[in-house]
Order: structure tokens, then C-alpha cells, then sequence
């Protein structure tokens, strides 16, 4: 029993296992201890800063037998930073841990086994890969305004001119957007406290392949004073900067972006390629951060797919069309469904722009149109998902078992709900085969592209 055990003491435990979430797992008697910022192999002296009934948190103090793969973390505010979990692991040792990971989950939670789990792919960069940073500011106690990210579980900002995971140029737009911004002391800064000052956050977003950037000021309010003096300052300092943006939220929540959007300078998007196929991204656009990476996801989204030219694909969260334009020139048609009509705007002028004439875009929820376009006499023969991290509600499983495709292709960033939404297609499709892709280095996050046929017995 484990009852003398309080917040506060310092024990000695052994690492064993790697959690969801990043932190490692060890076990003191009968309760599971999860500790950030350890390795499994490693023994470790841990300060217990929470215990519950069956498990404990504890605090890194010392590493007293080190793991052969721990390295140092490149960033300087890595423990501090709640953005990254992994950089003190060797990189290879990750991809291996998150495929570990995938597996254990797909296991666990969707009761799946003799899957064909392919080897997590490694990103072709695991440094300086990310092009969308969404920074957070402050003023710190010199009155000097900061940006950075938050602690790990709290709402402080740990401030940083450099992360060595955001693409270069976000970390050059990041350094002389604060110059300009302190140049002027009349600009407030937002308190999400007491809901009074201007500038929340700022937004950057970047095409790898163009080098094109895209900055947006997120205010409380819709005057921002400078605003045309401070585009001016910060383009002649950061050229590739193609657009500079206001964008109003007026609140009161942790949600980022506002429902306006205005151009103080520049254009709207940034132009960036997937292979071949050209994308203009807007300031409330989805877009897979690791533009590389993305590239070697949808070559297995088409291989799983086994198009041949002649299928109707329904690409269900098609966001600005990024999947259905890549499977287009393999499809007889591609029909995507999205929520909201901004991105489905997009995905037509991303169509047009490529000069694609197969794929067109719906707005409305997946579990409604995909019983209406079967209604009109349109069967897929493939549905291809990409959902946000909560996975797929039951009335969207329900809907594609009752429209019944061939087969479908699951793109999870989340591989726990994956795991549960797997288990639900169980009894009418076989899962053929997993690939785990490393969209994230250096953080737990894993995107997953699975294959599913449907079964003999269900047709």
C-alpha cells in the first residue's frame, strides 16, 4: 500500500513505459506514476507534486541512471515550455516510442490485434518543420511586450524570440514584430484576467515551399492605432511577408481567432504545394503543419486508396480541399464535405487555381449529407476522413455503415480515438493496415492513415 506516500516526497523508481500524452510511467507499489521529462529504462529521483486514489504525478529532481538514447534539448526553455514533451529523447527513439504507442492504444482502447501496424515514418525534419505558430503576448515586468508559449498546465507565458521547431521564418517575422510593436507604448496588451487591453496574440503562418509568410494581429477591439505604419515597419523588415492581418476577437475565451478577419496590408492568403498541386491558405484555414511530412501522408491516403480512375471519392472534413485536389487526378470525381463555409470557399478557389474540374465541395455536417448524396443516387466508393482530434461522432459511423463503401481511408492526428472509432467499423470492415506518420517531432502527437475494406459478410 502506498497510504505514507504525500505530496512532497522524494522518491527513487524505475521508468518503464511511455504515456499518450508524453510523460513517462513508472510504478511505486500499487499506484501508476507519471513523470514528464523521463525515458523508460531510466531510474530517476521523482518529487511527488500530486497523488490521486490509483495514480501519482511527480517532478523530474534528478536522472540517476540515464537512458542511452536521453539527449539535450536543443530549446532553452525545454520542462518550462508546454509545447514540446520529447526533446530530450534522440529522435529515432521517438518515431520508435510513438509506433509503440499506436499499437498499445489500438489494443487498449479498440480491443484490435493481428493489425498490420507499419513502422512509424520519420519526419524529414525534426527541427524547423512547423509552418503556423500562434503565439500568445504579454508585457513583462520591464513593460517590454513578449511573446512565447504557455507552461506546461497553466496560462503563463514562457517568452522566446526562437523555437527551434517553428520554420525560420516564423521565428525572423516573431523577433521583428515584437521590435516594431515596442516601438509604440500606447499599444495594451490583452489580460485574459480582467478582459481589458488590445493585442492577444500574434499568427504566422509560412509556405515552406514559397517562402511566402503571412502575419495576423489578433486584437480585442476593432481599432488597432498603427496599424498601417506597423505593416509598413514590419514588411520592409521581413520581405517575404505577403499580408498582414487584423483579426477581432471580442471574447471572452481561449479560442484564438475571431470570426473577422481584416487586411491592413498585403493579401489574405500565402500560396504554398503539396507535390504539385498549389494551395492558397487564409488566416482561418486548415493546413497540416509540417508541409513536408504532408506530402509522404498523402502518398499513402492515394496508395490506401487503390483508385483507378474511375471511383466517386467523398472526402469527408475536406477543409480547403487539400486531400480531394491530391486524389483528384486518380478519381472519377471527389465530393468534399465541410462545416464551415470559409473553408469550403477555399476549396473551390484551390480547384480552380490547379485547374481541377472533378472535385467539388458541400457545406454542411458529414452525418446529414452523406445520407442526402446517397438519396440523389451518389455512392461512394470510397469516403476518406480527416477529423479534428475528438475523432468521429456515432452518427458518422452510423451514417457510413448505412452508405456502405468499398472502402475508407482514416487520417487520425489522435490514434486513441482512432482506436475507439476503429473498434465501432469492426463488425462491418476489415482494418487492413496502419501507417503511423510523424507529423510532430519532438512532441507525443502522431497522425495515423489506416486502410479499411469492407468485409464479405456485410455486402
Amino acid at each position: 500500500m502506498t497510504m505514507g506516500l504525500h505530496k512532497g516526497d522524494i522518491i527513487d523508481i524505475e521508468l518503464v513505459d511511455l504515456a499518450n500524452g508524453g510523460d513517462s510511467v513508472g510504478r511505486y507499489e500499487d499506484l501508476v506514476l507519471f513523470v514528464p521529462g523521463g525515458i523508460p529504462g531510466e531510474e530517476v529521483r521523482v518529487r511527488i507534486v500530486e497523488k490521486k486514489k490509483n495514480y501519482a504525478r511527480g517532478e523530474l529532481v534528478e536522472v540517476l541512471r540515464p537512458a542511452r538514447e536521453r539527449i539535450k534539448a536543443a530549446c532553452p526553455v525545454f520542462g518550462t515550455c508546454g509545447g514540446c514533451q520529447l526533446q530530450h529523447i534522440a529522435y529515432e527513439k521517438q518515431v520508435e516510442y510513438k509506433g509503440k504507442m499506436v499499437k498499445d492504444l489500438l489494443e487498449r482502447i479498440g480491443r484490435l490485434e493481428n493489425i498490420e501496424l507499419q513502422p512509424a515514418l520519420p519526419s524529414p525534419q525534426a527541427f524547423f518543420y512547423r509552418n503556423k505558430a500562434q503565439f500568445p503576448l504579454a508585457r513583462d515586468r520591464d513593460g517590454e511586450i513578449i511573446a512565447g508559449f504557455y507552461a506546461r498546465g497553466s496560462h503563463d507565458i514562457v517568452p522566446l524570440e526562437t523555437c527551434p521547431i517553428q520554420h525560420p521564418l516564423i521565428n525572423r517575422t516573431l523577433q521583428k514584430s515584437l521590435e516594431v510593436l515596442n516601438a509604440y507604448p500606447d499599444l495594451t496588451v490583452y489580460n485574459e484576467k480582467n478582459h481589458k487591453g488590445l493585442l492577444r496574440h500574434l499568427v504566422i503562418r509560412t509556405g515552406v515551399c514559397t517562402n511566402q509568410v503571412l502575419l495576423v494581429l489578433v486584437t480585442s477591439g476593432k481599432d488597432l492605432p498603427h496599424a498601417g505604419e506597423i505593416a509598413e515597419r514590419i514588411m520592409k523588415e521581413i520581405p517575404e511577408i505577403v499580408g498582414v492581418l487584423q483579426n477581432i476577437n471580442m471574447e471572452r475565451t481561449n479560442v484564438i481567432l475571431g470570426q473577422e478577419t481584416r487586411v491592413i496590408a498585403g493579401q489574405d492568403y500565402y500560396l504554398d504545394y503539396i507535390g504539385n498541386i498549389k494551395f492558397a491558405v487564409s488566416t482561418n484555414s486548415f493546413f497540416q503543419v509540417n508541409t513536408l511530412q504532408t506530402k509522404n501522408l498523402y502518398d499513402f491516403v492515394l496508395e490506401f486508396a487503390g483508385l483507378s480512375g474511375e471511383e466517386t471519392v467523398i472526402d469527408a472534413y475536406c477543409g480547403l480541399g487539400s486531400i480531394s485536389l491530391y486524389l483528384a487526378e486518380k478519381a472519377g470525381e471527389v465530393i468534399g464535405i465541410e462545416e464551415v463555409p470559409e473553408a469550403v470557399e477555399d476549396a473551390g478557389k484551390n480547384a480552380r487555381l490547379n485547374g481541377i474540374d472533378n472535385c467539388r465541395f458541400i457545406t454542411g455536417k458529414v452525418e446529414e449529407k452523406l445520407p442526402e448524396l446517397l438519396a440523389e443516387g451518389i455512392k461512394p466508393d470510397l469516403i476518406v476522413f480527416d477529423p479534428p482530434r475528438k475523432g468521429l461522432a456515432k452518427e458518422v459511423i452510423d451514417a457510413v455503415i448505412e452508405v456502405k463503401p468499398e472502402r475508407i481511408v482514416y487520417v487520425s492526428c489522435n490514434p486513441a480515438t482512432l482506436a475507439r472509432d476503429l473498434a465501432l467499423f469492426k463488425e462491418d470492415y476489415r482494418i487492413l493496415k496502419v501507417q503511423p506518420v510523424d507529423m510532430f517531432p519532438n512532441t507525443y502527437h502522431v497522425e495515423c492513415v489506416v486502410e479499411i475494406q469492407r468485409s464479405e459478410s456485410s455486402k
